[in-house]
């Protein structure tokens, strides 16, 4: 079977609900960082943060299923990409670890940061510009608000993330969903 490369990327959209569950499961894993954090010591809020996506991810993989309106063929030639650019985030956690030996506080920086550069493939895999933006919000936010708030910058920067990924999460499900229509 011969594939097209927009029926593939559209059936990556399918599959994945443009990529929403993942976004709503980590804006909600984050959220709770944020709210333990005001509770928490700055090392363990920062060790929170660093391994949240351990219960985010398996989360976001179930709540796909729930939320996608068709499987992805193991054929799909976008398959093996699709992996590669979910896991792409990982080969940068060095900086993370590291962050949090010399700064705890800036894990969430940090992370944004990360973050911000792991969507921007997504935006020509999803098909829409939602994920560009996403992406600037993410990184420009955190480091606008860790440059206005200092060491207080810590929950804040995880809410704005939540936001973020929230109002993301909606964006691109609509995208999907238009785009899967046409």
């Amino acid at each position: 079977m011969g594939w097209d490369l927009d029926r593939a990327r559209q059936e990556v959209s399918q599959s994945s609900a443009g990529g929403a569950p993942f976004l709503i499961c980590f804006g909600t894993s984050l959220l709770i960082c944020a709210v333990a954090s005001f509770y928490l010591p700055v090392k363990q809020a920062a060790l929170a943060v660093m391994f949240q996506g351990g219960i985010a991810l398996p989360a976001a993989f179930m709540l796909e299923r729930k939320m996608a309106w068709g499987p992805m063929a193991k054929e799909n030639p976008l398959n093996t990409l699709s992996v590669q650019l979910a896991m792409s985030q990982i080969v940068a956690f060095p900086i993370v670890i590291a962050m949090y030996g010399l700064r705890p506080g800036g894990v969430p920086l940090a992370m944004a940061a990360i973050a911000g550069g792991h969507f921007l493939p997504y935006a020509w895999l999803q098909r829409t510009n939602v994920y560009v933006w996403l992406a600037v919000a993410v990184s420009a936010g955190a480091l606008g608000l860790q440059v206005a708030l200092h060491a207080a910058a810590f929950p804040y920067i995880l809410m704005h993330m939540t936001l973020c990924y929230w109002i993301g999460a909606v964006l691109v499900y609509k995208a999907a969903r238009k785009l899967s229509a046409a």
